[in-house]
């Protein structure tokens, strides 16, 4: 590789990052100042009404509630994406066009027409007037140009040909056919409603998602992403291949606080891919390692690039409940990919970055991190129980008092990193010999307070995820604007800038905005393909179609939602990704799950689609991500994205393995279930990475990666051979239970199967899931779950079932009848699975090893 190719100029790179998430076009003058005072006017708004002074405000002058605050949002975003993304790639790049300032203008006035006429609207629910449908008109067309511009055809055709679906449904073929809608009826539930346009996507992305982004932004202009790379780098960079592990755990940290992959690609890969090729990684194995980290931050809690606050909506579960359910899986699927970086290096006998000379007893190495992890309890447990005496002190100003202790922290931290070397720019650093990894954690330290300050609000303090957003980044923005001087002062400089400060939190407010007008324009667009689903009966289509297509086999099944899903998140950004598969694809795994005897919980159903939604960004040929990995690496787009792929299989994998074990996503589990699990889910990945990269101590031989998958798949999902030697179920007929009149412990999951005559006159079978909330007999529990029955000696019929209950969220109607319930049977210990597998796994071991030895010699 020449050194010209091998080294992209960081120009180059940031034109790749504007062009994708900010626009193409570089205006100057007062174009460009329009442009930055809008984004930063939308982000002070952003951060205004996240706020609780609006609410302590008697004035309903800047006040406004959710639904006016999406229009609003959503008038900035369609402003700014007219003005930074051009036309064609022969529009002008240095100005804007007259037309795009008049159609900038029209489309925020459209956006903004549900805020002006909102008194309005609500005296004529459903019964939209000739104006209504003039803005519409105008303002659907202009949001799919919008759409087209700063996220390509993808989005927009999508959405395009399912209104046109909307409009001609009785022209369709007779299984997709619906009534069809006329205009009057799409233009009120698309840009009237909320149930379109202006639906939760939107109000989403306004209440929750720009918070995030900007906090990721903010955090990253106080120099926090250079910061946890260089950590990165300090603590794995002298292990075999370290410059790939350090990729891979600074990818999952700037991930943390990024809701771009692309973005994620370029700001960690610009450091991390030249370090991966100088210890002997491939320009597309370098890339791909990039690729898959980067993409692997998305499905990292907190943000999981803002599907996280989208599954609050649709899966209707607390925020917390969504982290908790989404972690295991993120966190195995990143120590599966540290594991490949391994063996890729043990492959290629590769070597790691030079550490300073000193050395370190293990003993010294051991008391050190007991000494570190007592320290980190005593100090929560200070804080946590400090603080509660702080707050029942000062009662009403307990908020003066923490930020008070907060600003303090990070002053005394700021001063302790004064004490050490400066951090330079990871662009300008020549890591020949790595930095001691404490010296790099204690000059930082402060960069952690805001993250800090996030999850206390979030886990501890319970408040909605816009206002822990909201505190943190109000914190976030004190750092940027204090951080030049004080250091100034700390270090004795005599030059001590503090508008330096000013500067870095305009820019830093800016580029959150900027980020986030393509996200908007995304999840306004996606909200369009939402309002055809919920209008017509194109979910439950899908779910016939692809109930007939795989003859009502459960793994088939999943196979084609996953492949469909990742054809339709093709070239989509992740929110819009998660948008369009959950709107479309969920539904069909729920129905033909239940049809077929498999219940899940729902957010195992939204995570699995989400996960083969991202695969879109590294499976070729649109793989965005790995188009952007070979600008860094020089290599090849197609064969990085191959590679990638390949790397991607575990996590791939991890889907379809909580769908068929709920247990990896800790869904009533205790603590000591919890960390079992996860060790045995660990150990399972790491050894499917062992099969699939065809490597274990060395190479393999077939039947070794044969025997090798054939384990993983026993410790993940030992229930599979059980069940073939004792059923984990017997049906119990509904009124022979009833007789029995035996108690259901709480917690115990019920399989409920019902009959309905469906629309054809077929009867149609679907099993739903119901968990006894204490313990009672069957008819305490149905009725305690919200089901009204009519039972006489033939039959149970649900006469109703209460709005909003626990019957209801399941998915059981009137007039079904309920037929019976599959009892668990109590079944042999998993370990008579896990001890012949772990058996089996000693003895390749052993094999293997034994080879290893012989060719050493």
């Amino acid at each position: 590789m020449n050194l010209s190719k091998e080294s992209s100029s960081s120009t180059d790179l940031d034109d790749l990052v504007s062009s994708n998430d900010m626009g193409g076009r570089k205006p100057n003058g007062l174009q460009l100042k329009v442009i930055l005072s809008v984004a930063f006017i939308w982000a002070l708004f952003q951060l205004w009404i996240a706020s609780p002074f609006p609410y302590v405000m008697d004035s309903d002058l800047l006040r406004w509630n959710s639904n006016q605050a999406r229009s609003i949002h959503l008038a900035f975003a369609i402003f700014l994406v007219f003005l930074s993304f051009p036309f064609s790639s022969r529009s002008p790049v240095h100005k804007i066009p007259v037309a795009d300032w008049g159609i900038a203008i029209v489309a925020s006035l459209c956006a903004s027409y549900y805020l002006i006429e909102y008194d309005n609207i609500a005296t004529r629910v459903g019964a939209p007037i000739t104006q209504d449908l003039i803005v519409a008109c105008i303002g659907i067309p202009l949001l799919f140009e919008a759409a087209r511009r700063s996220l390509g055809i993808t989005l927009p055709l999508i959405a395009f040909i399912f209104l046109i679906y909307n409009f001609f449904g009785n022209y369709m073929p007779e299984m997709i056919a619906h009534k069809g809608f006329g205009l009057s009826e799409i233009v009120n539930h698309q840009w009237i409603t909320t149930e379109g346009v202006f639906g939760i996507a939107l109000g989403v992305s306004t209440d929750f998602v720009f918070l995030f982004v900007l906090f990721g932004s903010l955090l990253d202009k106080a120099g926090a992403g250079n910061y946890f790379i260089q950590l990165a780098f300090a603590c794995l960079g002298h292990f075999r291949g370290g410059p790939a592990k350090a990729a891979v755990v600074a990818s999952g940290l700037t991930g943390l606080i990024s809701g771009s992959s692309i973005a994620n690609v370029v700001t960690t890969g610009t450091f991390t891919v030249p370090m991966m090729k100088k210890v002997g990684f491939s320009a597309e194995k370098a890339g791909a390692v990039e690729v898959a980290s980067s993409v692997n931050g998305q499905i990292m809690p907190p943000v999981m690039g803002a599907a996280a606050f989208l599954m609050v909506e649709y899966v209707g579960i607390s925020y917390l409940d969504v982290i908790k359910h989404a972690f295991l899986p993120a966190v195995i699927s990143y120590i599966g990919l540290v594991y490949i970086v391994h063996l890729e290096a043990l492959k290629a006998n590769m070597q790691g970055i030079a550490k300073p000379n000193s050395r370190v007893s293990l003993a010294n190495k051991l008391a050190a991190f007991i000494f570190g992890f007592l320290s980190l309890c005593v100090l929560s447990a200070v804080v946590y129980y400090g603080l509660g005496w702080v707050k029942n002190i000062t009662g009403d100003d307990s908020v003066f008092v923490v930020s008070a202790l907060v600003i303090a922290a990070y002053v005394g931290l700021l001063y302790i990193g004064s004490r050490k070397p400066k951090l330079v720019d990871t662009n300008d650093q020549d890591l020949s010999e790595l930095p001691a990894p404490g010296q790099i954690f204690v000059s930082g330290m402060y960069y952690l307070l805001p993250v800090v300050v996030l999850v206390w609000c979030l886990m501890i303090e319970r408040l909605s995820p816009g206002l822990s957003a909201f505190w943190a980044a109000l914190l976030t923005i004190f750092m940027i604007v204090t951080k030049p001087w004080l250091e100034g002062v700390f270090r004795k400089e005599a030059n001590r800038s503090s508008l330096q400060g000013l500067k870095d939190l305009f820019d830093g407010m800016v580029t959150g905005a900027r980020n986030m007008a393509s996200i908007s324009i995304a999840t306004a667009t996606a909200g369009v393909i939402v309002g055809v689903v919920s209008q017509t009966s194109v979910g439950a289509v899908l779910a016939d179609v692809v109930e007939a297509l795989s003859f009502g086999n459960i793994t088939l099944m999943l196979i084609l939602v996953a492949i469909l899903c990742m054809i339709l998140g093709m070239g989509l950004p992740t929110t819009a990704n998660y948008i369009v598969v959950s709107s479309l694809m969920a539904t069909v795994i729920v129905e033909v799950g239940a049809s077929n005897g498999l219940v899940v919980p729902l957010i195992a159903v939204h995570l699995f689609v989400f996960y083969f939604g991202l695969m879109a960004d590294v499976t070729p040929p649109v793989g965005l991500a790995s188009f952007a990995a070979a600008a860094v690496s020089g290599g090849s787009p197609i064969k990085t994205g191959v590679i990638a792929f390949k790397y991607a299989l575990r996590t791939a994998v991890l889907p379809f393995l909580f769908i068929f074990n709920s247990d990896l996503l800790l869904i009533n589990v205790s603590v000591a279930q919890g960390v079992f699990i996860f060790v045995i889910a660990t150990l399972a990945m790491l050894i499917f990475t062992a099969a699939t990269q065809g490597y274990f101590f060395v190479k393999n031989r077939w039947w070794e990666t044969a025997a090798l998958l054939l384990i993983a798949f026993s410790i993940f999902r030992p229930g599979f051979w059980i069940d073939k030697f004792v059923a984990p179920h017997h049906y119990v007929e509904i009124n022979e239970f009833i007789n029995q009149k035996g108690q259901v412990e709480a917690g115990t999951p019920l399989k409920i199967r019902v009959e309905e005559e469906g629309y054809s006159g077929d009867i149609e079978r679907s099993t739903h899931m119901l968990i006894a909330r204490e313990t009672n007999d069957i008819e305490s529990i149905l009725a305690q779950a919200g089901l009204q029955l009519y039972i006489t000696d033939s039959a149970v019929e649900v006469d109703s079932v209460d709005i909003g209950s626990d019957a209801y969220e399941a998915g059981f109607e009137a007039f079904q009848f309920v037929k019976g319930l599959d009892v668990s049977n109590k079944q042999p210990s998993n370990l008579f699975v896990y001890v012949p597998s772990l058996l089996l796994l000693a003895g390749i071991v052993v094999l293997q090893r034994r080879r290893r030895s012989i060719s050493q010699r």
